[in-house]
């Protein structure tokens, strides 16, 4: 037997959202992954590093899952909300990485040269200016980000067309990258697809991913939420595309 409207919203307004895992969604929505595998590059570059910093590292659930056997010697994560950061620190100190609470804002609370490697995936703001500080000369900067128009469609849906800017574009991040001194190794942008099944993905899809709604409550938006409900029930799915970028940045060596 389908399930309610009802009981589909109630139960994803209930569920944690705490940390980077969307398990939860599986059978309900799919996300297309970029053909690079960010994690399994993750592995190889943190077994080549001295001094690693992983920023913004959500619930260290992708640092984690990058194998504790390839981590280097010093290895530090930084998280700034305090659910994230209490998930991450149970997470990772066991597997030897330290968990830094930074309210990820200039500045990084680390000096000059400290890292051979800095990492990110999906980080919600980029200050190239700091990452280009804490790397030693000769140090890389390998991170996968979040592009622009990434599930435009969803916002559009619930808050109605926008106006999109394009701070998250490759190429202008690329841009700025190179404004610090920053050599582009790579920079590989691909756009993808994500499907949702039920109305209740959708919910807790949007509770996690808070920036994709800012305003977003089940009360505020079930008159929303009932259509795409009958929608998806019409058509099989919801569907949206995102845009990830694949960074690789090498701080020069000095002369």
């Amino acid at each position: 037997m389908d399930r309610t409207f009802d009981a589909l919203v109630d139960e994803a307004a209930e569920v944690s959202v705490v940390g980077w895992d969307f398990s939860w969604l599986d059978g309900r929505a799919t996300e297309e992954r970029p053909s690079w595998g960010y994690q399994r590059l993750l592995s190889q570059k943190l077994a080549t590093a001295t001094a690693a910093l992983d920023i913004q590292t959500g619930g260290g659930e992708v640092l984690a899952g990058a194998g504790a056997e390839n981590f280097p010697s010093t290895l530090v994560a930084t998280e700034g909300w305090p659910p994230n950061v209490a998930n991450a620190t149970a997470l990772l100190h066991p597997l030897g990485a330290v968990v830094v609470a930074d309210p990820e804002e200039p500045p990084l609370p680390f000096a000059d040269g400290a890292f051979d490697l800095v990492t990110s995936r999906h980080p919600a703001t980029v200050h190239w200016t700091e990452i280009a500080r804490v790397l030693t000369p000769g140090g890389t900067y390998f991170a996968q980000h979040v592009g622009s128009g990434t599930n435009v469609e969803i916002s559009e849906y619930f808050l109605g067309p926008l106006e999109l800017g394009n701070g998250r574009h490759h190429d202008v991040e690329a841009d700025q990258a190179k404004a610090t001194g920053l050599e582009i190794v790579q920079c590989r942008n691909v756009r993808l697809q994500l499907e949702f099944f039920d109305v209740g993905a959708m919910v807790f899809f949007l509770r996690k991913v808070i920036w994709t709604v800012p305003d977003f409550t089940v009360d505020r938006y079930r008159d929303r939420l009932k259509a795409l409900h009958d929608q998806i029930e019409r058509d099989g799915a919801f569907q949206s595309t995102m845009s990830r970028t694949l960074f690789e940045v090498r701080k020069p060596t000095i002369a």
